[in-house]
């Protein structure tokens, strides 16, 4: 049967389709495999990143476990390494400490310092120091503890141990050592007591006055009363507490000194703990016996009233804290208490009380006492006749102080 009987017969409009519908078949397998191609290279890439991620948190859990590991080679250190770089964090640690410390107490002296200014000064007008010479550092202060009725002490002492006229300028100047008579007023202010004094500072210029009222019962707040005003007026590195009836070696004690400047809060004497005397009437009575316990104890270490040194910080504490400083009978005592709590570094030097029978043979042997006193006496017996005799025999040398290096 023919493609015409059956209605069949091909047209060019289908010849055509058919080829087109060939090309489009074969563009879709293009198609099909191009696309075939991305669609799996996405998830190898997605794999890859997979696999990197895990990798990093391996590594980091890796890092984690090694670094906790103490065997390690490249983090494992020696012990001296580490006990050397825990001194020097100890050492930094002290220097820090110390550097504040010392700031603080030029602090306070200022502070001080300002109050005195305010309050008004501890000192007469005629008595003050030009404020040029207040901001130079010294050595030491000696102050020489006096009282209206020891003129004749004060001249013995003029006469022997203490530089005067020019000399005690240029003690100052070159030496940085700075000596006076220390003393209060009179309970008659300005009266023949006080003008007596005036009278002997204007011939020697070597009194330092206080605003304190004299008084034997008063040496605690005298003591108070001394650091504070020396604290304020000069800066040194110690302050010096004498009775005038000692002999002291001034360029002895300058070396003796010197040698503990590096020192914070040094408390320099010849250190003692005597009984607590609660009987009355007796010399060195305890009013107050009962704050050191039984009948029959001893007071806390504390260095002998006849000489002793403290250095700035100290001195600069009691001048802020002086109004609640608690004063005892003794002065000494009294001074010992006040650092009683506090980080002081208490020296026991037994030069500082050499007895006047034995200081010659130390002399005698090249080991110069600082100060020379008789035990029975606190003091020198009969300290105005016996005075040169001792500077004599216990004496450094005129020229152990000009040659003297601190």
């Amino acid at each position: 049967m023919s493609w015409k009987s059956k209605g069949l017969e091909p047209n060019s409009k289908s010849v055509v389709t058919k080829k087109w519908a060939l090309l489009l078949c074969i563009g879709c397998f293009c198609a099909g495999m191009l696309f075939s191609d991305r669609m799996w290279a996405v998830p190898e890439a997605d794999d890859k990143g997979v696999s990197r991620e895990t990798g990093a948190k391996e590594e980091g859990l890796k890092l984690i476990t090694e670094g906790c590991d103490p065997m390690r080679k490249d983090v494992k250190r020696e012990p001296k390494d580490i006990l050397g770089e825990v001194s020097k964090t100890h050492h930094a640690i002290q220097t820090l400490d110390k550097t504040i410390s010392n700031l603080e107490m030029e602090l306070a002296a200022a502070r001080a310092a300002q109050e005195s200014i305010i309050n008004g000064s501890p000192i007469s007008d005629d008595l003050k120091i030009p404020e040029s010479t207040g901001k130079r550092k010294y050595l030491m202060v000696v102050g020489i503890n006096t009282a209206f009725s020891s003129r004749k002490r004060r001249d013995s002492v003029r006469a022997t141990w203490m530089p005067q006229g020019e000399e005690r300028k240029k003690l100052e100047e070159e030496k940085g050592i700075i000596m006076r008579f220390v003393i209060g007023h009179s309970a008659t202010s300005g009266g023949i007591l006080d003008r007596a004094i005036e009278a002997e500072d204007r011939k020697h210029g070597d009194f330092l006055r206080l605003e304190h009222v004299e008084g034997y019962l008063e040496l605690s707040a005298k003591t108070k009363a001394y650091f504070a005003t020396a604290a304020a007026l000069w800066d040194a590195d110690f302050y010096v507490k004498v009775d005038d009836d000692v002999h002291v070696n001034i360029a002895t004690l300058g070396a003796t000194l010197a040698r503990h400047r590096s020192k914070p809060r040094v408390y320099i004497g010849c250190m003692k703990s005597g009984p607590v005397l609660a009987q009355k009437g007796v010399r060195y009575h305890e009013p107050e016996y009962w704050k050191f316990g039984e009948e029959g104890n001893k007071y806390f270490r504390h260095a002998t009233g006849q000489l002793y040194a403290i250095s700035k910080d100290l001195a600069s504490y009691i001048s802020i804290n002086q109004h609640v400083l608690h004063k005892y009978a003794n002065e000494d005592v009294s001074l010992g208490s006040w650092f009683i709590g506090l980080d002081v570094d208490h020296i026991d030097d037994r030069r500082l009380c050499c007895g006047t029978t034995d200081c010659e043979w130390k002399a005698q042997a090249g080991n110069i006492c600082v100060a020379s006193f008789d035990w029975t006496c606190s003091g020198i017996c009969k300290s105005v006749e016996r005075m040169k005799e001792v500077h004599r025999r216990c004496g450094e040398g005129k020229n152990a102080l000009w040659s003297a290096a601190f």
